[in-house]
């Protein structure tokens, strides 16, 4: 998957439902100054999906953040990801932990994705 000219992600088949800030203010049931707040955090983080800020579903558990995945997108953040770019790789499938990131997470291998977050140039 690519990035369009635009920054946008240009595949939206990464996740099964990407949440535009609209639906996370219903889902979450808060303003949207707080998902704002919540990207700034790195406790939700979004890419540019056909020009929209959107979140992948998989980022959700139930109606919270998944409480496993501020860590990653610091660690993704601080290796120079951008949101778009550590969003594409924690839903791509890793080579070394044999799923996507954000699989390997919700199954609780937190140290483990951190672990190859961390090794990632």
């Amino acid at each position: 998957m690519g990035l369009v000219s635009d920054g946008s992600t240009d595949d939206t088949t990464l996740s099964e439902r990407w949440l535009t800030v609209p639906d996370l203010v219903d889902l979450l049931g808060v303003s949207p100054g707080r998902i704002h707040r919540l990207f700034e955090q790195k406790t939700l983080l979004p890419a540019r999906v056909d020009g929209v800020l959107r979140v992948p579903s998989e980022f959700l558990d139930d109606t919270e953040p998944l409480p496993e995945l501020r860590g990653t997108l610091i660690v993704l953040g601080d290796n120079g990801f951008s949101d778009d770019e550590a969003v594409r790789w924690m839903l791509s499938e890793e080579p070394a932990l044999r799923t996507s990131p954000i699989a390997a997470l919700r199954a609780g291998r937190k140290a483990e994705v951190r672990r190859v977050a961390q090794s990632l140039l």
